[in-house]
């Protein structure tokens, strides 16, 4: 008899997730969605194999629950789950971005003997949607799993084993550490982007020309401030504490570069500068981190109709999938630049090779 798992929101997450569990083993996979159209699309691009009409529904049938929603429908879904009759042996998961909260409102289960193990796979996607769901999403990305105190070795092993079709690689923390870490590098820059953003918009209120300046590097340096808001909301609510000290720090390191500023020392300045170009070149180029990677290759064309076109239609030959393509700069008689964005580094290193037989000058911002 197939064993069965289920997964609660089917967005680009819980449908890479199945995707993943599903190129390994040949199980059942029930999906729920509070959104029908897409556990309809669910169902069409087979990422599931059944819907299920209610969390009660799903979750009595499985071997494997994995919640994947906003961290604050999560705990809402728990409560749900700790009334629910489940399977003795089942293990539940989650794929919250912070995990003190959530492993706090998972004792409800834990105090019925349920396995809960937090997780939080540190991978994701310039696109969303079960659409845009890969089995390969999470190749070689952290996969951070924060169990209980009283989590047994053999029950973290299991989940580890359901999810090896991710190809992730597994770290465990306690939910204290995965908050102050992923705080640091993923929760707080993304304030960061937020408040440049609003920055940028409030001198756009008296000079509009700075919306046209800030449509290349600015763009760029601030992508991530287009990512959702009501998931940012949550998160930003749910590691309060954290964040209100990194805020604090902040402050007090601008308040330093504003000294440096005011003191008109040039040497400090540029130590500073410095210091920090030295250690963001030692970080990994290669490995996944907390925030997306971009994927990124630039490919200079000449200005006559149908160059986009043709590098386009090379690639799609070669079968290599962009995800994302810009035009940087492109004037008349003037060399212009396309921003091609991939996948994964294969897709662009590939690109870069086939694109070299063709004459056309590419390169890689580091």
């Amino acid at each position: 008899m197939k064993k069965t798992v289920f997964v609660i929101g089917l967005g680009l997450i819980g449908g890479s997730i199945a995707l993943a569990i599903k190129r390994k083993y040949d199980i059942n996979i029930i999906g729920f969605d509070v959104n029908e159209e897409r556990v309809g699309l669910a169902k069409t691009l087979q990422v599931i194999d059944e819907s299920a009409n209610s969390i009660e529904e799903g979750a009595v049938k499985a071997n494997l629950i994995v919640i994947s929603a906003p961290v604050q429908q999560t705990e809402m879904i728990i409560e749900q789950l700790a009334t629910v009759d489940l399977d003795p042996s089942v293990i539940i998961t989650d794929v919250g971005s912070t995990k003190k909260q959530i492993m706090k409102k998972a004792e409800l289960l834990l105090e019925k003997g349920v396995t809960f193990i937090g997780g939080h796979p540190m991978a994701g996607s310039h696109k969303s949607g079960v659409s845009a769901a890969r089995a390969h999403l999470f190749e070689n990305a952290f996969y951070i799993l924060t169990p209980s105190k009283q989590t047994s070795r053999e029950k973290i092993d299991e989940l580890k084993d359901w999810l090896e079709g991710t190809k992730a690689n597994f770290l465990i923390l306690s939910p204290d550490e995965h908050d102050e870490l992923t705080g640091a590098i993923s929760h707080f820059p993304h304030i960061v982007a937020a408040s440049l953003v609003h920055q940028v918009a409030m001198i756009a209120e008296e000079n509009s020309t700075v919306s046209r300046l800030a449509a290349g590097g600015f763009r760029d340096i601030t992508r991530i401030a287009s990512s959702s808001p009501i998931m940012w909301r949550d998160i930003l609510l749910h590691n309060k504490e954290i964040l209100l000290k990194l805020l604090q720090k902040w402050q007090e390191e601008m308040e330093r570069v504003k000294d440096m500023i005011r003191r008109m020392d040039g040497e400090a300045i540029y130590h500073y500068f410095l210091e920090a170009k030295q250690f963001r070149d030692g970080l990994p180029i290669r490995q996944k981190g907390a925030i997306p990677a971009f994927y990124d290759l630039y490919v200079d064309v000449l200005d006559h109709p149908g160059s986009i076109s043709e590098v386009t239609s090379i690639l799609a030959k070669e079968e290599i999938s962009i995800t994302n393509i810009r035009i940087i700069e492109i004037r008349e008689d003037i060399m212009g630049v396309l921003r091609l964005s991939f996948r994964n580094e294969d897709d662009r290193k590939k690109a870069q090779e086939v694109l070299a037989q063709h004459k056309y000058e590419t390169f890689i911002e580091m």
